[in-house]
């Protein structure tokens, strides 16, 4: 039996670095927020053994540096289960694009694979697996709205933001995570020589931690107000939230060594805010952006703008935690 599982996207509310850790990693704060854009992973377990990765796309690796690759060791292992592991990687989300693919490949592989198996993880096993792999992986076993801490694989559940309009354009240039920390490293470490201080918090934007701590508390309160609204962003509760988000000022530090290096990055990001987007970012370090509109015919007309601009624009919503887990499986459930 082939299992098929959705493979979907992540985008971050705004992202925080912070101080170089002892093991190599920074210490980030994120919201993270599951969208309706996925690939598709399709996993088949036969008689024999290893574990073989197939993808169309020559950017993916097929071998065993492929998250998908590593995740299934991990699976077999911890089931003590043997076979022959065929993982085919449908791709339609972009390669370094920021919006989390290769770390929810990993994940569905994880979710087809016990299915394929028909043999079950704990769920305390699922998040260590998944935080062991790589720091995005935990996100996508809780889906929705979620903070992260840590390296970002500590991973808590928000109340969920609804189902809302979001349009997401993919340029056609790939930005490496790791390039991307080494050029934050190089660029606080010359802020700490100008200005002769030692403590990381005023390297950034004033604060920057403390706005989105404060998104949280906003998210927070904007659900448990007395309000109902729609499903989109168009309902006075969910308009609210937009303007308490967009007035915390929260940003993803990233943007501030990604756009200097990819200039056509911040270009595109004015692009979305001229189209009307109530906040715009950066993905993780990129190179995907995105804008939250307040309602699906304004992102609808924002579509329209951006593709006659000659951008690979794509409409798409947010997943809200149900929704995401119900639409996961495709076949074979």
């Amino acid at each position: 039996m082939t299992v098929t599982v959705r493979s979907f996207a992540k985008i971050n509310l705004g992202l925080y670095i912070g101080a170089a850790r002892a093991d190599g990693f920074h210490d980030l704060r994120t919201v993270y927020q599951t969208i309706a854009l996925h690939d598709l992973i399709r996993v088949r377990v036969a008689r024999g053994i290893g574990i073989e990765i197939v993808c169309a796309d020559p950017r993916v690796p097929c071998d065993k540096t492929n998250t998908c690759h590593r995740i299934a060791e991990r699976v077999l292992d911890e089931l003590d289960a043997t076979g022959k592991v065929t993982i085919e990687i449908e791709k339609n989300l972009p390669v370094q694009g920021g919006l989390g693919a290769a770390s929810s490949n990993a994940v569905a592989t994880m979710i087809a694979l016990e299915r394929a198996l028909k043999r079950r993880l704990t769920q305390p096993a699922r998040l260590r697996i998944a935080a062991d792999v790589g720091s995005d992986l935990p996100q996508f076993l809780i889906g929705g709205t979620s903070l992260g801490v840590g390296r970002g694989e500590e991973v808590y559940p928000l109340p969920d933001l609804p189902s809302s309009p979001i349009v997401v354009i993919t340029p056609d240039v790939g930005v490496s995570t790791p390039k991307a920390f080494a050029d934050w490293d190089a660029l606080a470490s010359g802020e700490r020589m100008k200005a002769s201080i030692a403590t990381r918090d005023q390297l950034t934007h004033p604060n920057a931690s403390d706005r989105l701590l404060e998104v949280g508390r906003a998210l927070s309160a904007w659900l448990v107000s007395p309000n109902t609204g729609a499903p989109a962003l168009g309902g006075s509760r969910a308009g609210s939230l937009l303007l308490d988000l967009v007035r915390t000022g929260i940003e993803n530090d990233f943007e501030r060594v990604v756009f200097p290096q990819y200039p056509e990055l911040r270009d595109i990001k004015g692009a979305l805010e001229r189209a009307g987007a109530a906040y715009a970012s950066l993905s993780g370090s990129g190179s995907t952006l995105y804008g939250l509109f307040r309602t699906r015919k304004a992102a609808a007309r924002a579509l329209i703008r951006l593709r006659k601009q000659g951008l690979k624009a794509q409409a798409a919503t947010t997943l809200t935690r149900a929704q995401y887990w119900k639409r996961l499986a495709v076949s074979g459930f």
